[in-house]
């Protein structure tokens, strides 16, 4: 059971180009399950975390519903955006700057072997973040994700999840919105659900900017208590 997860930040990087290194570490991880299973073996199976922000990009999940995207290809080149149909759960999101996008590639049989309780986790990761900023991020029953106001007219969505897992390997993750332009939420349905806003750490604070390395540490620092887990900075 190796409890150590390796952290990447890749700084900003293309959706795509980070999807398919992604699938790179998801690969590497499952190839040597399936090995250490052939040969009777029992060589540690690698965890990664990678930190990423990406250029203007809508993602649609593999049950999601693409009359979410309210755009049209022209629009879409005209806002300088990309989109992906991708094989992640949940509907549709946007990532872009000012976001704090973390992907876990995680073995969890090196952790627990329970995909409730993993979001669960990523969650709680990020309500105790969110906390320290003395703001109370809670969930929505039946939607993934952090909340705030829930049961409340002005409920809002502040951190969206999606993952994919095979082989107790996770890929994809989270995305919290902390200096985001909430603009380009307003060409998608976010996450399919209609009549909820979405909101972001500086918009909440009142602040031009908030300091996203600072968020970032914060994260690292609840996850290792979480998980168990020993960060270590490739």
């Amino acid at each position: 059971m190796n409890k150590q997860v390796q952290l990447q930040d890749l700084g900003q990087k293309d959706y795509k180009q980070t999807w398919d290194y992604q699938e790179e570490l998801f690969k590497e991880i499952v190839d040597l399950k399936i090995q250490n299973r052939k040969e009777e073996s029992n060589i540690a199976t690698p965890n990664f975390f990678l930190f990423v922000e990406h250029p203007h990009v809508y993602t649609l999940g593999k049950s999601g519903d693409l009359s979410n995207l309210l755009l049209s290809e022209k629009q879409l080149e005209a806002k300088g955006a990309t989109f992906y149909k991708i094989n992640r759960g949940g509907d549709i999101t946007y990532h872009g700057p000012g976001q704090v996008v973390g992907y876990p590639i995680l073995d969890l049989e090196n952790f627990f072997t329970d995909i409730h309780k993993y979001l669960r986790f990523l969650e709680e990761v990020i309500i105790l973040t969110l906390a320290e900023y003395n703001i109370t991020g809670t969930r929505s029953e039946g939607e993934t994700g952090v909340w705030l106001d829930v049961g409340t007219p002005f409920a809002r969505k502040i951190c969206a999840m999606g993952v994919r897992a095979s082989r107790w390997v996770t890929m994809h993750g989270f995305a919290l919105n902390v200096n985001t332009d909430l603009g380009y939420f307003d060409n998608i349905i976010p996450c399919g659900i209609r009549g909820k806003a979405v909101t972001s750490l500086h918009v909440e604070l009142g602040v031009d900017s908030v300091d996203e390395e600072e968020v970032k540490q914060k994260i690292i620092r609840h996850f290792a208590t979480l998980f168990e887990a020993e960060l270590v900075q490739k």
